[in-house]
Formats: structure tokens, C-alpha cells, sequence
């Protein structure tokens, strides 16, 4: 379904409880049953069954803050083929749901004075960030974090949840996956994104090991299996290819100047620019099942904020055999082409997201990220 309506505070505390009930129902189920290998084969409907295959940005985050378990079940409900949640780590070695290591843009860490202390200055991947990280915090002391809107004033409804949710686990959210496609009657797949892998292993905390044997523990083991794991460096996908059959992703950022973070600090050069000519994508299909390009490149804008006209990026990519899932549709008029932006002046206001699909799916996209799924899965349609 769609969700129009404005949010009121007493229909945001409804939303916050169904998504609370959809959440509890779901670990319920998954922690009753038994852990066993996905099934090779099934009757049921899966994940890549459809096109173009729609993913859930960080959740259902156009409804609920980003990165909870109330996210992620909204989205499963809407019909998602895929749920995405970044992966940071904490100091003691658990794989947790955020965009950022940097917990202050979407938790409540600041309004605890007994974490005051942990405050500081670092760079992370060529940046200097102040703030507080999750690498300086336990587990324990991370659950005792609530989740909080981080783009309050485009999103108010969802910043009226604020508080509702604990930051996850990577563990929490394949078990909610787990037993909410059971109640679903179809196979949902997981999409992680590793976050600062450079950064995180040159301090100690690597974790493409540990998402792997997390995976594999679980019983995903190979490239028939719901999964795709994602990341803007290199080599750390190329490590995972070694270590994993699981399909690959790789991510390009929006700048195509700019180098991965492990190739700067290994000065090779390499820029996505580099990375996104045909010789570049026949490099990356050698590691890689898919691409995930920020969907300028695929369509760029013009000066008045229009569509020009596509690029030849899906045909080059699907050239050397790589699947193409553009990131992010929103839809919000902040982020929408100026041809299907609403009248409405207000930072909220949605406008015409179908409209810009619609776009995309015709120059060939075999999926896309959208913070708001249910709206691609309503243009594309029932899967059969």
C-alpha cells in the first residue's frame, strides 16, 4: 500500500505499533524454528523472480527511521524483494545496522551523559568527523541507544517515531527475515552493505570474515542463494570473492573523480570514473555480479533539474554481464527530477516517484534502492 495520509502524532504511534507487531511476530517465528540451510529450491516465489528486482533502502526509511527492525518489516509487507542494511562494527565485534559509524546523525547518543566522554575526533576514509563512534562502544552499550529520524525535517512522520526502535543487529535482521517469510509465503533476500571496510580493518575490526561466516551460519552459502553483499571499495570485494560464493555488488559513488577509499589510500589511481568504462566494468565482472551506480549515471540531469537522455552504462555493463541496480529513488521533491516534483512547496511533499521509475526501468535497470518500495512494487506490478 501507499502511504498518503499526513502523519499526525496519533497516526504515527499507530504506524509505530502495527510496525512493533509486524517485528515482534516476526523474531518470534524465526527464534522458535531451528536454523537450517536455505533451500536450494522452492516452490515459493524469490527475491530475483521478478523485474526489475526492488530493494529496500536502509528499510522502508521514507515511513520509519532507518536501519530499525521496524523498517525492515514495513518494507517485507510492502512487498520487497530485498531488505538493505549497511554494517558497521562495535568494539567488541558485532556487526550492527547503520549507515554511518558515526552515531550521533541517527541515535540518541548525544542525550547520554554517561557517553559524553567518548566524543571525539577521528578521520575516516580522508574526512575528519567529530562525533561519537560505534568502534569506541560495546554491544551492550550500544542496545541502550534508541534509533533517531536523521532527516527530521524532510521525514517529520518518521522523527514522531524517534525512539520507538534499538539499533540492530545483523543477527536481529536476518532472524526477522527468516520468520517473516514464512508468514510472507516467499523467499526475501538480504542485501548488506560494508561500510568503511579500510577504516575498519586498519583499526583491527575487519569484517568481511564475519559477515561471511555470519552468512554461511545461517545457511546462505552460495550465488543461488537471496543475498548480494555490497561495498564502494575494491578489494575488499575481492577478498570476499575468495572467501565466499555469494554474489558481490559494486557500489559507485555519484562523482566519477572520486577513487574508493581503499584505492586512495593505496594511491593506484583508480577512480569510478575509471571504473565505469567498458574496460572497467569487464574488470569489476570478474569479482562482481552487479553494479550499483548512483542513478545519475545511468540518467543524468540537466542544468533545470530535468532528465537528459540515458548513458550507455546499462548496455555496457550488461555487455560483460552484470546486473544493474541503481541507488536511490525517493520520493520526496527534494530529491525528484524537476518534471515530476509535486506543486506542494514543503520540504515533506512527495511528488511523482512512478513517474521517474518508469524512466529508469526503460533504459533497462534490472532493480533499484528505493526508500519508498512500496511504490515500485506497485508500478511493477504483481510477480508471477
Amino acid at each position: 500500500m501507499l502511504f498518503k495520509w499526513k502523519m499526525t502524532k496519533g497516526k504515527a504511534l499507530s504506524l509505530t505499533g502495527v510496525v512493533a507487531f509486524l517485528v515482534v511476530g516476526g523474531l518470534t517465528v524465526a527464534l522458535a524454528t531451528p536454523i537450517a540451510p536455505t533451500p536450494r529450491k522452492s516452490n515459493n516465489k524469490g527475491p530475483d523472480s521478478c523485474s526489475p528486482v526492488i530493494i529496500a533502502h536502509r528499510g522502508a526509511s521514507g515511513y520509519v527511521p532507518e536501519h530499525t527492525l521496524g523498517a525492515y518489516a514495513l518494507a517485507i509487507t510492502m512487498g520487497a524483494d530485498y531488505v538493505e542494511p549497511d554494517l558497521v562494527i562495535t568494539k567488541d565485534g558485532h556487526l550492527i545496522s547503520r549507515h554511518d559509524n558515526v552515531l550521533g546523525l541517527t541515535t540518541d547518543v548525544a542525550s547520554h551523559p554517561e557517553f559524553a566522554d567518548r566524543h571525539r575526533t577521528q578521520t575516516v576514509d580522508g574526512t575528519e568527523i567529530s562525533g561519537w563512534f560505534t568502534e569506541d562502544f560495546t554491544l551492550a552499550e550500544i542496545k541502550t541507544l534508541r534509533a533517531v529520524e536523521r532527516i527530521p525535517d524532510i521525514r517529520p512522520g518518521n522523527a514522531r517515531m524517534d525512539a520507538s526502535f534499538q539499533v540492530a543487529t545483523f543477527q536481529e535482521i536476518i532472524d526477522l527475515v527468516k520468520g517473516m517469510q514464512k508468514s510472507q509465503r516467499r523467499t526475501i533476500g538480504i542485501y548488506p552493505e560494508i561500510k568503511h571496510s579500510s577504516h575498519f580493518k586498519n583499526i583491527g575490526l575487519p569484517m568481511e570474515e564475519l559477515v561471511v561466516n555470519t552468512f554461511h551460519r545461517n545457511g546462505y552459502f552460495d550465488s543461488r542463494a537471496p543475498v548480494y553483499i555490497q561495498s564502494f571499495e575494491v578489494n575488499n570485494l575481492k577478498e570476499l570473492k575468495k572467501l565466499t560464493n555469494l554474489r558481490l555488488l559494486q557500489l559507485f559513488e555519484s562523482d566519477p573523480s572520486l577513487q574508493p577509499a581503499d584505492q586512495a589510500l593505496l594511491n593506484t589511481g583508480l577512480t569510478y570514473g575509471n571504473m565505469s568504462t567498458p574496460e572497467g566494468l569487464a574488470e569489476v565482472a570478474k569479482y562482481a555480479a552487479a553494479v550499483g551506480p548512483d542513478k545519475s549515471s545511468i540518467i543524468p540531469r540537466n542544468e533545470d533539474n530535468t532528465l537528459g537522455e540515458p548513458t550507455s552504462f546499462v548496455e555496457d555493463a550488461h555487455a560483460v554481464g552484470l546486473k544493474v541496480h541503481p541507488y536511490t529513488f525517493r520520493a520526496e521533491n527534494t530529491y525528484l527530477p524537476k518534471e515530476f516534483q509535486s506543486d506542494n512547496p514543503a520540504k515533506s511533499a512527495s511528488g511523482d516517484l512512478m513517474g521517474e521509475i518508469r524512466k529508469f526501468i526503460d533504459a533497462g535497470i534490472d532493480g533499484l534502492f528505493s526508500d519508498q518500495p512500496d511504490i515500485a512494487v506497485r508500478l511493477r506490478g504483481p510477480c508471477v
